[in-house]
């Protein structure tokens, strides 16, 4: 590679469709189906029909067999070049913040001028499978060399054989599943259920807010008879949700994780245009902001770290590698897999302890202005399908500094196994 001055990396525009709870309107819709469609609507957005982009990177958590080349099949169902190229990735529910990663290293070292980083996924079409058993007698069959061997083989199956295979939902290192591993670090941390609910009333409220100040416009393309997202609820209250028992955690009387203070299954997806301000300039497009860096990290939660606390590890050396503070932010996206998730998180920058023992530091790094925090709503009221998260809040931090003309927006995405990924965006 020649040797070149790294280029800013523009965010150009966003899309995606409305997130829809599981089960509802696209109960019917495929990972395949969701990706294309808020590609086509990102396409049409930016008036990039035609265009041959330099990548594309999609990705989805949950996925049939059959989606083994998501990316590709689904910009080949939009009205990009079909020499646009597109490849899957996978990081759990930052799938799609870590695409923006890869494509944004790939226009600012100059490999490409742009491409799109997206993300789907369905928790209604899920791959419920054939389980291990009967997968064994129908290779034996396959493979038989005649009739005979193949009857033989099949008058193996048995009544156990039928039972089908659904997704796994639970770590498969401690056998809990993510609200589980959250409970425990929603009691380390010795949160409430009340400042739970809290966290989760105000993100539905903010969420209707946005919706009815027309904030999404430029950012939802309606979908299968939805026209936005179905899961906001601004007429809950405090009351009402204190009324729900734990989801999780539902004999130690301990369990304050609740299926109002959580996110709910989600279907849909999201994809955000990246590209060089050369290329931008040349299609006559205008910057909303740019991604100035990301950071992923992973922490040890065999052993008893919190699982969903990877970003709080992560987000400090984003902070030391720019010269800044976690004061230095004008918003602050913080992904809602549970609201308990985002206070641990606080709680642990707050906390001296835990930032001079755990991330090495001389001093706690402090609070941030909650008034700051997930300004639109957060996954809690608008959803959350996993790969799709990091795009919708990617695109939704760059119209944040589009409207205000300047500043910056910190983003924290945890995830499945462990992990987290965090990012700067700026204005």
């Amino acid at each position: 590679m020649s040797e070149k001055a790294m280029r800013r990396v523009a965010i150009l525009g966003g899309n995606r469709i409305p997130f829809c709870r599981v089960g509802t309107h696209y109960k019917k819709a495929s990972n395949q189906d969701m990706a294309t469609a808020a590609l086509q609507g990102l396409v049409e957005r930016c008036n990039i029909k035609g265009e041959r982009l330099g990548d594309v990177s999609l990705g989805a958590v949950t996925k049939h067999s059959r989606d083994w080349n998501l990316a590709r099949e689904s910009v080949l169902g939009t009205d990009l070049n079909p020499e646009t190229p597109g490849f899957d990735l996978t990081r759990a529910c930052g799938t799609s913040l870590e695409a923006a990663n890869l494509i944004g290293n790939k226009i600012a070292t100059g490999q490409i001028e742009a491409g799109i980083a997206a993300g789907t996924d369905t928790a209604s079409d899920v791959p419920v499978t054939v389980n291990e058993g009967f997968r064994d007698v129908l290779m034996q069959a396959r493979f038989a060399r005649s009739g005979g061997e193949r009857f033989k083989a099949l008058l193996k199956l048995r009544p156990r054989h039928l039972k089908p295979s659904f997704p796994g939902v639970s770590e498969p290192r401690t056998g809990m599943g993510m609200g589980q591993h959250c409970e425990l670090m929603a009691q380390e941390w010795e949160l409430t259920q009340s400042e739970q609910d809290e966290l989760a009333l105000a993100s539905h409220k903010k969420a209707a807010k946005a919706w009815e100040e027309g904030f999404f416009d430029g950012l939802v393309t309606p979908f299968r008879n939805a026209d936005k997202d179905n899961n906001v609820r601004p007429d809950s209250s405090l009351e009402k949700m204190a009324t729900l028992k734990p989801a999780f955690d539902r004999k130690s009387g301990k369990g304050t994780l609740t299926a109002a203070n959580s996110t709910p299954l989600t279907d849909g997806a999201a994809a955000v245009l990246l590209g060089s301000e050369e290329w931008a300039k040349e299609k006559g497009l205008t910057p909303m902001a740019y991604l100035k860096d990301v950071e992923s990290a992973a922490v040890d939660f065999v052993q008893g770290e919190g699982l969903l606390m990877a970003p709080a590890f992560a987000v400090p050396r984003l902070l030391k590698r720019n010269g800044l503070s976690l004061q230095d932010f004008d918003y602050y996206e913080i992904h809602e897999a549970f609201a308990a998730q985002v206070l641990c998180t606080l709680k642990a920058w707050e906390s001296e302890d835990f930032c001079r023992n755990k991330l090495g530091l001389d001093k706690a790094m402090g609070s941030i202005d909650r008034d700051k925090l997930n300004v639109k709503g957060g996954s809690v009221a608008l959803g959350h399908p996993f790969a799709a998260t990091g795009a919708r809040v990617l695109a939704s931090a760059a119209k944040l500094l589009e409207e205000k003309g300047s500043g910056r927006v910190l983003i924290s995405v945890c995830t499945a196994g462990g992990m987290g990924v965090t990012a700067i965006v700026e204005r």
